[in-house]
């Protein structure tokens, strides 16, 4: 098997709770607020489930049928699931994988716009940032008042402080650009006029 995907690994860790079909673990997917975390969509996650099926990570405990809806098929973990389970969540806890954001990127080619263009759509970042922020916040406050178990929503904490580092850079940009700080000429960087100067 292929190295065990989020997704696949969500799917597991809510295996190992109680067996279950896709629907219910979509739904619970919600419930825990994971799809903010996770990618989920319906063909993705009934994928998941097949490729977890034939590498025998998960098997089927039983299909029902209700009226004229279609088969639901319920599946539990497997000892071997466990097991691949544990070890590529101790894999993802103790290292660095490489990240990619898009925002890292958008930063290295501000440059190209000019100063009052980019302060302004930093700004538009920074409202969203803070909305973000907000939603999170009420998020976690209402699991928390549903009686959810604080190790069960510790993403969420990564994913605010993720948000407060973001909007404190951003932030900062600003400020650094009001301030004469940072400073360029559009479509130039700094780099191109020390070599020039």
């Amino acid at each position: 098997m292929r190295t065990l995907t989020i997704l696949g690994l969500a799917v597991l860790r809510l295996l190992s709770r109680q067996p279950q079909h896709p629907y219910e673990v979509r739904q619970r997917l919600r419930e825990e607020g994971l799809d903010h975390l996770i990618k989920v969509t319906h063909g993705a996650l009934y994928h998941t489930f097949d490729v977890l099926a034939k590498a025998e990570l998960i098997e089927t405990v039983e299909t029902t049928r209700e009226g004229k809806r279609p088969e639901r098929t319920v599946y539990a973990i497997t000892d071997e699931g466990r097991e691949v389970a544990l070890e590529r969540l101790r894999e993802l806890l103790s290292t660095l994988q490489p990240e990619y954001p898009t925002y890292s990127a958008a930063l290295a080619f501000m440059s190209l716009l000019p100063k009052e263009d980019a302060v302004a759509q930093l700004e538009r970042r920074a409202v969203l940032l803070e909305a973000s922020l907000a939603s999170a916040t009420a998020g976690s406050d209402a699991l928390v008042k549903r009686g959810v178990a604080a190790i069960d929503i510790v993403e969420i904490r990564h994913l605010q402080a993720h948000l407060r580092a973001d909007l404190d850079l951003t932030r900062a940009i600003v400020q650094d650009i009001h301030e004469g700080r940072l400073d360029w000429q559009p479509g130039e960087s700094a780099t191109e006029e020390k070599a020039d100067g």
